[in-house]
């Protein structure tokens, strides 16, 4: 694996020396398998959607978790009795259990989960603090005085 340079980034980027460890943690970071199968779709220019097709598992066996900025969904399936028994003649159709883990960008917050027919939808959105939000300064103003009153 190749390392990345990121000392241009520093030239112009002030306050993001966190980025290189959150490049490097990406980058070897436990794979995870391509189940199951997942969309991130962009509903508006702060709103997101995560869609997973989990055939097979109910709204109990899907847990969703969000620590930090760490979405994590997991799926856990319970055999029902006499499944042992069941012979395939061809098995297209994965039942395994699974984890999935999202890094969430600043300020993303998960709004609402919904599941129907075997698919799985995660609503999200950034909501930015006014404090973050962008603000005209005028010129001329002394911004430590006008703090102080």
């Amino acid at each position: 694996m190749r390392n990345i340079d990121l000392s241009p980034l520093y030239r112009s980027f002030i306050g993001f020396d966190h980025l290189a460890s959150m490049i490097d943690a990406a980058s070897q970071s436990e794979k995870q398998t391509a189940y199951p199968p997942y969309n991130i779709e962009l509903l508006s220019d702060d709103k997101y959607r995560i869609t997973m097709a989990v055939a097979g598992f109910s709204q109990d066996d899907i847990e969703i978790e969000v620590q930090e900025n760490t979405l994590k969904v997991s799926g856990t399936l319970t055999k029902e009795k006499g499944e042992g028994e069941r012979k395939f003649l061809h098995k297209g159709i994965s039942e395994r259990n699974f984890e999935r883990k999202f890094q969430l960008g600043d300020h993303v917050k998960v709004l609402a989960a919904d599941m129907k027919h075997g698919i799985l939808h995660i609503d999200l959105e950034r909501v930015i603090p006014e404090a973050k939000k962008p603000r005209k300064i005028e010129i001329g103003s002394n911004l430590l005085e006008n703090q102080s009153n």
